[in-house]
């Protein structure tokens, strides 16, 4: 006959199996929504593209590391939709990803000393190549400062002198 030492025991590895098959349980729950929030369908059920993103400075063509290529879902009424992936570009400036569905899809590209950059692109192939060039960061424009005329702006009109005060009618 066992003794109470021994049940405990027993009721103690019962209790930590319980616990176990929690802990399991729990952490396939949270980590599921993370797969669904990709917006990555299978590809028994609509078809998918492998999209491949190249990223360049514009001004003289080299690769930018390290951009940040987001990728949202687009609805049909022009909505951004719940879940994106982000990719990272490699010292050549390049990242792909496969499994994006057919349909519209928002791209954003952020760096570091560069304009952010955005487009709408409707992917309909089983292999999509965008090339995205990015900018400088421009001075923002003032009214206050002096900008040169354009050539085909009219010639200023001198305004007429305003009355003189001295002068007054009789």
């Amino acid at each position: 006959m066992p003794t109470g030492r021994e049940m405990t025991g027993r009721a103690q590895l019962h209790k930590m199996a319980r616990m176990k098959k929690i802990v399991v349980i729990g952490a396939m729950l949270m980590f599921a929504p993370v797969g669904a929030a990709f917006g990555q369908k299978d590809a028994d059920n609509e078809p998918t593209s492998f999209m491949y993103f190249q990223v360049l400075k514009e001004d003289n063509g080299k690769p930018v590391r390290n951009a940040a290529v987001i990728l949202h879902a687009v609805n049909a009424k022009g909505k951004q939709e719940r879940g994106d992936m982000e990719l990272k570009t490699d010292p050549d400036g390049k990242a792909n990803f496969d499994g994006i569905p057919y349909g519209m899809l928002r791209v954003q590209v952020l760096a570091p000393g560069f304009q952010t950059y955005g487009e709408d692109f409707d992917i309909e192939k089983a292999k999509t190549e965008i090339t995205i060039k990015l900018k400088r960061p421009q001075g923002q424009y003032s009214v206050y400062d002096d900008h040169p005329k354009p050539p085909s702006a009219p010639p200023k009109q001198d305004a007429p002198p305003p009355p003189d005060q001295a002068k007054k009618p009789n």
